[in-house]
């Protein structure tokens, strides 16, 4: 059976990335006998800069046909311009509606040979393994917007269905590790999150009696993230917040290049790291490709392909494990983008 891969390298890092990723399940493919049909489609920048689009048709149109979604990375200084009417971070969320992907996994591990690239003191990270459950397309990103002369405001809307669906996966998570669910919200404030409190609340207790739920404020987890970051199991929220704290979290493991991330709906899954595109560093050839890496197993495991998915893991896991760090892991090193991913292929 073949599996057909859309593949979004975007802007700056993310054709980097994106490249260690196609040779790596390409190493998976023959290692393991699959096939997978990669092919490459435009989203951000680029994308504006070939057809005035953020996310032109065609791309849409080899989503919605693909068993899978990668995507690299979007935006840069050249379409930074937040009143410019095209705007990179539009076909990203574009992407996302037209996949109706409304929950955003993001796991979160610390690798033990990584404990001081953490600005955090080792002893804190013991036992750090949690994941962030962020629902994807509701909230004030996705709100009607509007701009007069001396004011602006972002409609911040959940409807009941929307926090149930995301409350189902989060649990259904929650189950299969520790039972515990943290649902963070500003109840105190907002009544989007008084909404989302009882709905959370009255769902685990009729359809999940084995969880241990608590509630926290967003102001309230943010340092407890830092202060006692291994607490925590599944982590529920809504767009901006999830978007802000797993961003937080991310420092924890001493990188955002070793985070993964899948987008999932009821159709296609979207598969990205959750880093930017980091234009500092793009054309070095010295980007992390781990976090893409990582995001194309969890991909894998997606479809079913567990031992697929277990052998990229593991390899990644030796990689750091025998000192194969990119500078971001490693100021001294001199480990390039390719060195990294043709030493999770040997690992494989």
């Amino acid at each position: 059976m073949g599996y057909k891969i859309a593949c979004l390298p975007g802007d700056g890092i993310g054709p980097e990335v994106t490249d260690s990723v196609i040779e790596v399940l390409n190493a998976v493919a023959e290692k393991f006998q699959q096939s997978f049909e990669m092919s490459k489609y435009l989203i951000g920048g680029c994308a504006i800069d070939a057809t005035g689009e953020p996310l032109p048709q065609e791309t849409i149109d080899a989503c919605n046909s693909a068993d899978a979604v990668f995507l690299g990375a979007i935006g840069g200084p050249k379409w930074d311009d937040p009143n410019a009417k095209v705007r990179p971070e539009q076909g990203l969320l574009k992407l996302r509606s037209e996949l109706g992907v409304f929950s955003n996994i993001r796991p979160l591990t610390v690798f033990p040979k990584l404990l001081d690239a953490s600005p955090l003191k080792p002893e804190l990270l013991k036992d750090v393994d949690f994941v962030v459950v962020r629902e994807l397309t509701g909230g004030i990103y996705f709100g009607a917007k509007n701009r007069g002369e001396d004011f602006a405001t972002d409609e911040c809307r959940y409807s009941i269905q929307e926090v149930e669906r995301i409350t189902k996966v989060a649990c259904e998570m929650a189950m299969q590790r520790r039972k515990i669910l943290t649902s963070v919200d500003k109840a105190n404030v907002l009544e989007t999150s008084r909404l989302w409190r009882d709905v959370v609340s009255r769902y685990v207790a009729e359809n999940y009696p084995e969880i241990t739920l608590e509630h926290q404020l967003v102001d309230s987890c943010a340092m407890k993230l830092i202060q006692n970051p291994s607490h925590f199991d599944v982590i529920l929220t809504e767009n901006m917040f999830g978007d802000i704290l797993s961003d937080e979290a991310s420092v924890l493991a001493g990188s955002m290049g070793l985070l993964a991330s899948s987008s999932l709906g009821q159709g296609v899954g979207l598969f990205e790291p959750i880093h930017g595109s980091a234009p500092d560093i793009a054309g070095q050839g010295i980007a992390n490709p781990y976090a893409s890496i990582l995001s194309a197993a969890m991909m894998l495991r997606w479809l079913n392909l567990t031992k697929e998915a277990d052998a990229v893991e593991n390899a990644v896991q030796q990689a750091i494990a025998n000192d194969v760090l990119t500078r971001d892991l490693d100021a001294t090193s001199s480990v390039t983008t390719k060195d990294a991913t043709l030493a999770v292929i040997e690992y494989l």
